[in-house]
């Protein structure tokens, strides 16, 4: 039977929180949805005992109960593919939970990012990946990379938004769709690298974006 968490933060992190979670009275289970911490992303939905809730607050790295074979199931044991924990949640009733995780690899054993197949992103979230390839660009830094090239030279990243706005004006005086459709991603791309040089993510941008929607 379902019952209320008593707090409005759901975050499981000890043994306590454990304690509050309503797993099956038969099976011993929850369900857990485990989620893109970065882009949003749902990548798959599995189950988990309690020695699994344990383990994946212990290790870091989610784990599941596997039903077909009674086991405890590291995700990614075998393929490399694991589900680094960020932040684990209980739902109101705290018979379910969502793990937040960065995932190394598909998520799904067919070789899939998700186990949902191809979705189409909403467009904050194609937002948000790219926000997150830049701000790895910037930490890792590789020696090839034009985002870091971009990063480390204000007169070049001025210039080319400048460059990207007038060939997007071009096309749409020439009625060239494909070409200013292409012109709107540079530019989208180039001003994202510029934010980020300033130490702003795509989030703010998206409040503001959200606020004038209304």
């Amino acid at each position: 039977m379902s019952r209320s968490m008593s707090t409005a933060d759901r975050r499981i992190r000890s043994v306590h929180d454990v304690d509050a979670i309503a797993f099956d009275e038969t099976t011993g289970l929850v369900p857990v949805v485990a989620q893109d911490a970065a882009t949003g992303s749902v990548l798959m939905l599995a189950y988990a005992n309690r020695v699994a809730v344990l383990a994946t607050l212990d290790t870091g790295e989610v784990h599941f109960w596997s039903r077909s074979r009674s086991e405890l199931w590291r995700k990614g044991a075998t393929s490399g593919n694991v589900l680094s924990l960020v932040a684990l949640h209980a739902d109101c009733d705290g018979d379910a939970l969502l793990a937040l995780v960065e995932p190394a690899g598909a998520a799904c054993h067919t070789g899939d990012a998700t186990c949902f197949g191809a979705i189409d992103a909403p467009l904050a979230d194609v937002l948000r990946r790219l926000d997150v390839t830049i701000a790895e660009r910037a930490a890792r830094r590789p020696g090839d990379s034009y985002t870091v090239r971009l990063l480390d030279d204000r007169n070049l990243r001025l210039k080319k938004i400048g460059e990207e706005s007038a060939e997007l004006v071009a096309a749409l005086a020439t009625g060239d769709g494909r070409r200013a459709t292409e012109e709107t991603a540079d530019l989208l791309y180039h001003a994202l690298v510029a934010l980020r040089a300033e130490g702003i993510g795509v989030e703010a941008m998206l409040e503001v974006l959200r606020a004038r929607s209304g």
